[in-house]
């Protein structure tokens, strides 16, 4: 035993080896929280307190529980390690299921698990059925809140309906279980649901699981859902011994059905329980873990554990405030390869962090610019994302129509009554007239302004004609072809009429795509986010003509997602979202765009809990960092077509002085002259660099209450005035244009 607890420090032994009643490990970031739980489930079991088979042990994800599992392979047989009941709630449930389920008469033990395409499919034929209009009422919306009520454990006939678009969700989701149940299937919701159900109603069954898990183990707890707290209050209730590792500080995922309150409501249910507080920090320098704290300490909702480390202080916190985002992504880039360097750190040892997905466009691109290996972690690829793809596909349509894999791709994304079989069809009839498919769509919109076959129209070949006859295509699927050849139609002759932007918006709202992506769900914020990321890429080309316009863009666009030489392993830069940061670590993190109204995000600024989630965020973010941490900012960013000046994010204002870098401290922000450019533009010939005008000179010394005048928004008053060192920094209120933050020295500002 001596073994299992050598290397434990008091608060980690003091884990493993309490055994009885519930506990609550208040673990804080790289406290060594899967150390404690490995060797509190071996001491368990080699102390011979337990069988393997009486232990079950919950994680958030199955990457977790095969750590755990390898882990255990090292303390304990084979044969121990293989009798462990170890894996997410999900994996579990279903395992439970597949025993039990046959008593309730709905299920029986062969039921599939409907996948999120399913699950879609399953709501389109709910409207269907239900004779709902698809196209008002949006699956993925729905979806949204039939998951949200089956995590919250609520059942179709408690459903609230206090709105109109309740009331549909509501019948949505009867039927949409009905149909789960007619294909004797679940969806990942219903294996936790259903799980509950079954231990609810079947108190036998319950029964044989509490008096075979005697000890109850759940990894993350801060992130479980009502459903999960309960099943787990169920599963303990034998015996009592509950054990859950948890870190208010550290819940970010309550767009998933999170809440970080089953702490506090553990904390409640189990009045006798006993609090370990593991604070050890073996991860991060003393610099990193004290900014951290502060910034988490600002939230209220919290369960305080002062976190400490041996690592030593560690080099101060850079704080460095780019001119745009371009140039954020250019500092990025060059103090990566000055590590490499100086500093002998492989581009491995590095990470870049953004809130959202959309951030790591440019980044991207400087990186391939650049030819520095870089690795998406846990994600897509900027340009090979599907609703990045998908729009790309109809602007490669629009340049040539005879693209006809970018036309299999959209043709009915969305959705359009032009199903496989009429795809199949159209290649088919397309393939024995010798034409393309997007040349046989051209017939039927032909056929289909001269009228039907046999009509007067001596100027149409007699060929043709009986070719469009025999196409083969009944009433509903010819038109939606047709419909669908008049919009592309519509769309390649407006190619040449207007800017590039233009045409963006043009085709996203013509097809419908924009209002299939933007379904305001949290997800859909995100896919719309990722495309209005491509169309600043397509502002860049905004002053060129149409057909030339569209041409580099597309061509710029497959240079630089032709990426498949990058180093996909080993020796490459992490680039990730602050989400998927969670349970990873690297030498070195640049956390970028610490600007407000990105990071903290602008959905956070009127709801005090989604503010308290972004600066958990931003704690899981820092803390990652094991020696050095970069925050980084743009002056400028990018924003529907020009430049607006930014506010650096609260979270940097919480972090002491003395812990930032002085050189970053003393940084300027540096005009567009003294860059000298400003952000790149790709020509035929290769990059070349936008030329920026002059800076212009203003008068100093405004006061509050100055009116003003700005060239291009126009008429305002000074609300503030701050001074950093030799710049003067004006907040101005414009009727029009909301507040907006300019430098004096050159802005094109004038007194009134």
């Amino acid at each position: 035993m001596d073994d299992l607890l050598a290397g434990l420090n008091p608060a980690q032994r003091e884990a493993v080896t309490t055994v009885e009643g519930p506990i609550l490990a208040l673990a804080g970031p790289g406290s060594g929280k899967t150390r404690a739980l490995t060797h509190r489930i071996a001491y368990l079991i080699r102390a011979g307190r337990v069988a393997p088979w009486q232990i079950v042990a919950v994680t958030f994800t199955n990457k977790a529980a095969r750590e755990m599992r390898s882990r255990l392979e090292v303390m304990l047989s084979e044969p121990q390690v293989n009798r462990l009941a170890v894996g997410t709630f999900h994996a579990l449930c279903a395992r439970w299921l597949r025993h039990d389920v046959a008593v309730m008469g709905q299920y029986d033990r062969n039921f599939v698990i409907f996948d999120t395409s399913d699950q879609q499919a399953v709501i389109k034929r709910a409207l269907r059925d239900l004779e709902l209009d698809e196209k008002r009422w949006k699956p993925g919306p729905i979806h949204y809140l039939i998951s949200k009520a089956k995590n919250d454990l609520v059942l179709p006939d408690k459903f609230p309906m206090r709105t109109y678009e309740e009331e549909i969700a509501g019948r949505v989701y009867e039927r949409y279980q009905q149909i789960l149940v007619e294909n004797n299937a679940m969806d990942f919701d219903d294996l936790l649901l259903i799980t509950h159900r079954l231990f609810n109603r079947y108190e036998t069954v319950l029964e044989k699981y509490q008096q075979q898990y005697r000890h109850v183990l759940v990894d993350e707890f801060q992130d479980t859902n009502m459903v999960q707290y309960e099943l787990t209050k169920m599963l303990a209730a034998g015996y009592g011994n509950i054990f859950v590792v948890g870190d208010l500080d550290q819940s970010i995922y309550s767009w998933r059905g999170a809440d970080y309150r089953n702490v506090l409501r553990f904390r409640e249910d189990y009045p006798d329980h006993k609090l370990i507080r593991l604070s050890q920090n073996y991860r991060s320098t003393e610099t990193i873990l004290t900014a951290a704290q502060h910034v988490i300490r600002q939230n209220r909702h919290r369960l305080e554990n002062e976190l400490f480390t041996e690592r030593g202080q560690g080099p101060k916190i850079c704080i460095v405030e780019a001119y745009n985002e371009w140039e954020e992504a250019k500092f990025v880039a060059d103090e990566i390869e000055r590590l490499q360097l100086e500093q002998a750190i492989s581009p491995g040892e590095v990470a870049v962090m953004y809130r959202i997905n959309a951030q790591s466009r440019i980044l991207e691109e400087t990186f391939v610019s650049r030819s520095m290996p870089y690795l998406l972690v846990r994600g897509t690829r900027f340009y090979e994302r599907k609703e990045i793809k998908d729009a790309l596909a109809y602007l490669r349509l629009i340049h040539n129509p005879e693209d006809s894999i970018s036309l299999g791709r959209i043709i009915n994304v969305p959705a359009r009554a032009i199903g496989q079989k009429t795809i199949n069809d159209l290649e088919r009839w397309a393939f024995e007239l010798s034409i393309t498919p997007w040349q046989a769509i051209q017939q039927l919109v032909t056929d289909d302004e001269v009228g039907q076959p046999g009509a007067d129209d001596g100027d149409a070949p007699s060929g043709k004609l009986a070719a469009v006859a025999a196409a083969p295509f009944k009433t509903r699927a010819r038109l939606a072809l047709v419909e669908f050849g008049r919009m592309m139609n519509l769309l390649i002759n407006a190619k040449s009429k207007m800017s590039l932007p233009d045409l963006f918006d043009l085709t996203l709202a013509r097809s419908g795509y924009k209002n299939f992506v933007n379904d305001h769900t949290p997800e859909g914020d995100e896919r719309w986010e990722n495309l209005l990321e491509l169309r600043r890429v397509a502002e860049e080309f905004g002053s060129l003509e149409g057909d030339e316009a569209l041409a580099l863009f597309l061509e710029r666009v497959a240079l630089v997602s032709d990426v498949d030489a990058l180093v996909e392993e080993g020796a490459a830069t992490a680039m990730l979202t602050l989400h998927t940061a969670k349970g990873l670590e690297f030498p070195v993190v640049f956390m970028v765009g610490m600007e407000e109204g990105i990071f903290p995000h602008s959905r956070s600024f009127h709801d005090a809990e989604q503010m308290e989630e972004e600066r958990r965020l931003a704690y899981v973010g820092m803390t990652r960092a094991k020696d050095r941490l970069y925050l980084t900012r743009a002056f400028r960013r990018s924003n529907y077509g020009f430049e607006e000046l930014t506010l650096p994010s609260t979270f940097l204002a919480d972090i002491p002085a003395n812990l930032i870098d002085e050189v970053s401290r003393r940084q300027r922000v540096r005009s567009a002259v003294e860059y000298g450019v400003d952000r790149p533009v790709q020509s035929g010939s290769g990059w070349k660099q936008a030329a920026t005008s002059s800076p212009t000179t203003a008068a100093t010394g405004y006061t509050i209450g100055d009116a003003v005048y700005h060239q291009k928004f126009g008429e305002g008053t000074v609300i503030s005035v701050e001074r950093e060192g030799n710049e003067e920094y004006v907040q101005v209120a414009f009727p029009n244009q909301g507040i907006k933050k300019l430098a004096t020295s050159y802005a094109p500002l004038a007194r009134r």
